[in-house]
């Protein structure tokens, strides 16, 4: 099994190190949709803790330190499930169950 492979019960899925580059960063947001949401779900586990609120320029820098497109990926992640932004858009939380 290869590096970027994960054993997830029964099935076995592709890990997301191949989207970055040596140096960290996003190489490009995957267009497939299973692919970015295996990316939405690694960004979120690896970005956000569970039980603190971000303000959208919180939020921007640490999807900066991925990407240059922060807007996308955080749009991505809110349509996806994995933070909740509060009715006037400037908190945002990670979601308390992932889809």
């Amino acid at each position: 099994m290869s590096q970027s492979t994960v054993e997830t019960g029964t099935r076995t899925r592709r890990g997301v190190t191949d989207l970055f580059t040596a140096g960290g960063r996003l190489a490009a947001i995957p267009r497939k949709a299973a692919r970015r949401e295996q990316l939405l779900v690694h960004l979120t586990e690896t970005l956000f803790a569970a039980d603190r609120a971000y303000t959208e320029p919180e939020v921007n820098a640490l999807l900066l330190t991925v990407h240059e497109d922060c807007a996308a990926l955080r749009r991505y992640l809110v349509i996806a499930g994995h933070l909740t932004r509060t009715r006037d858009g400037a908190g945002y939380r990670r979601a308390t169950t992932t889809l």
